[in-house]
């Protein structure tokens, strides 16, 4: 692949939903692919309930930090799914949008965390697919 594609996953903290689906999209592209992830108001910190699940299927998301996205990063990405920003997400014309109904980890029981996580996969795997990564071995 000459050029891979590049996703930006963006939810309001940038310290649950978005941070899972970072996780698993690196992972899963396993660098035939690129994401970034940001939020529109983020958190100080990681959710420990999303580190503590993905943590339970491998992936370890400690590394990452919330951040603002960025004017460049969203006009850099290919696909920018949204995650329960509402109208402070940004929208670019020409963008492909998809946007993730999930419920907000914030606050949440890792119990609670793991359904969301487990939707973020299959959502994940599905995108990737779509983009014409290969996922399934992973």
């Amino acid at each position: 692949m000459t050029d891979r594609p590049t996703v930006l996953f963006l939810c309001t903290h940038n310290a649950g939903r978005s941070q899972m689906a970072l996780g698993y999209f690196t992972h899963l592209a396993d660098g035939d692919a690129v994401a970034w992830s940001g939020g529109s108001e983020p958190a100080d910190s990681i959710n420990p309930s999303a580190i503590q699940a993905m943590s339970e299927v491998g992936i370890d998301i400690t590394g990452e930090h919330p951040k603002p996205w960025t004017d460049d990063v969203v006009r850099a990405a290919d696909v920018v799914v949204t995650m329960g920003c509402g109208d402070t997400c940004p929208v670019y014309p020409g963008k492909r949008y998809e946007n993730w109904d999930l419920p907000d980890p914030a606050g949440q029981s890792v119990e609670a965390v793991r359904p969301i996580r487990d939707q973020i996969e299959e959502r994940v795997r599905r995108l990737l697919a779509e983009l014409g990564v290969d996922s399934a071995h992973r």
